[in-house]
């Protein structure tokens, strides 16, 4: 008999583990990947295909599921009104939400194989602190979890840690987080950024119209661990973290600045100054770069992929000693809600009605352009697991294309509701969030009704 060598052994369940979790937005590190989970690639809501299960969740909640072992979480916040407002598509609307009642703040715990409810808890009841955008919830930010502890976030209603079991260990007040366009302070339009977990620490970006800061708790008893004026106005991103080999990075998107820090000690490591407002998709790194876009669509923009390591001030107009800091930066890629995804050696680009771009990751040539449907609104971002790239659309279908450098649709998925939530994979199964319902999505065994 052959033996298998340990050290291969031990990598082969990092791996496994890596992917069968998915424990925070986008999963490990925020990278959308899960390979070796082998999610199917066709479904259909309504005629119950490949539809494992379907548990209703009240409420309105854009955030996305987690999953670690057979354990799924999820957060939602409930209106006392009757109706409370939301649109969807594609609009240009400022406005705020019409809904000042009383809400309910929870958090639901399902089992992944099944569906089940297992348990649910209140975080948090009252009227909302800063009224949300009327496209967004009072739920957007994505849960967090190590396996041992439940992390999330309701932004102005408070940061929570629960064990795994739904027993609450710590809470904070992050006081008034009011996020609203600077030029216009009276809009408000609701909380995004998702807590991150590294090491023994749960860190939050908190960018607002007033005290932006980013801090880090220790993540068993919620003790401050060091805290950092941004000095921002609001964004909606979430930080990522990359361990690179000579150290570890936070990098987060900013109005003013793209920067990174030390994640254990809050140290800025370097700054690039953006100055453009409405900063929502959260940095991607892969291949020892930061890919780094969004902000308003009403502006000139420019993307950049920065490398990993770099130190002090980038100064793009520097091109001589910005060169060893920015691999390629390019203004026709142009990012505004939707994260974009690497996988493999390309970076792939929505726009929010549908266009989706391909492009080398290393350069930024681009190599393929399309259209997702026929003008349909995205808010999600995209995920992908061997060799297939799954995009969720607001008007319900989830399209399925195969990676490589021409385009192929492989299917389009109607799921029967809209679809605002980033989709999660684990152990062959893609979870779905709708905006009444979470779908277990695998292929049934034969026979199978």
């Amino acid at each position: 008999m052959k033996l298998v060598p340990a050290v291969f052994m031990y990598s082969f369940l990092v791996v496994s583990v890596h992917a069968q979790n998915w424990p925070s937005f986008r999963g490990h590190n925020a990278s959308g990947v899960a390979d070796g989970q082998s999610p199917p690639a066709s479904w259909d809501a309504g005629k119950s295909v490949n539809i494992l299960w379907k548990t209703p969740i009240p409420g309105l909640g854009h955030s996305s599921p987690v999953v670690w072992g057979d354990r799924l979480f999820i957060t939602t916040a409930i209106s006392s009104a009757d109706g409370s407002q939301f649109v969807h598509g594609l609009t240009e609307t400022s406005a705020s939400a019409a809904d000042t009642s009383k809400h309910s703040f929870r958090v639901y715990c399902l089992d992944k194989k099944t569906g089940r409810i297992v348990w649910e808890r209140v975080a948090h009841e009252g009227v909302p602190k800063v009224k949300r955008h009327v496209k967004a919830s009072h739920a957007n930010s994505t849960p967090a979890t190590d396996g041992r502890h439940l992390v999330v976030l309701f932004g102005s209603e408070g940061l929570y840690c629960y064990d795994l079991d739904g027993k609450l260990l710590w809470k904070h007040d992050l006081g008034l987080l009011d996020g609203g366009w600077s030029p216009a302070p009276n809009t408000h339009w609701g909380f995004g950024s998702s807590p991150v977990i590294y090491k023994n620490l749960v860190i939050v970006q908190c960018d607002s119209q007033t005290d932006s800061f980013i801090a880090a708790y220790n993540i068993k008893d919620g003790k401050r661990v060091w805290h950092v004026p941004r000095g921002e106005d609001t964004s909606w991103s979430t930080p990522v973290i990359y361990e690179g080999k000579a150290r570890a990075e936070l990098v987060t998107s900013g109005t003013k600045f793209y920067r990174a820090y030390d994640p254990l000690t809050g140290k800025e490591l370097w700054s690039l100054s953006d100055g453009i407002d409405v900063k929502i998709p959260t940095p991607v790194a892969a291949h020892e770069l930061f890919f780094l876009g969004g902000g308003s669509s009403h502006v000139r923009r420019v993307f950049y992929a920065i490398r990993a390591g770099a130190t002090g001030e980038i100064k793009p107009a520097d091109e001589a000693a910005s060169k060893a800091k920015i691999a390629w930066s390019s203004p026709i890629i142009k990012p505004h809600v939707v994260t974009p995804i690497v996988y493999g050696n390309y970076l792939y680009i929505c726009t929010d009605n549908g266009i989706l771009t391909q492009f080398n990751a290393k350069t930024g040539e681009p190599s393929f352009r399309a259209r997702l449907g026929s003008g349909g609104a995205f808010s999600a971002s995209p995920v992908a697991a061997d060799g297939k790239l799954y995009f969720a659309s607001e008007d319900g279908e989830v399209f399925v294309i195969k990676a490589g450098p021409e385009f192929e649709l492989l299917s389009r998925n109607p799921m029967g509701e809209v679809l605002m939530a980033t989709p999660a994979i684990t152990e062959k199964m893609i979870i779905v969030r709708g905006q009444h319902h979470v779908f277990g999505i695998g292929e049934k065994a034969k026979g199978v009704q």
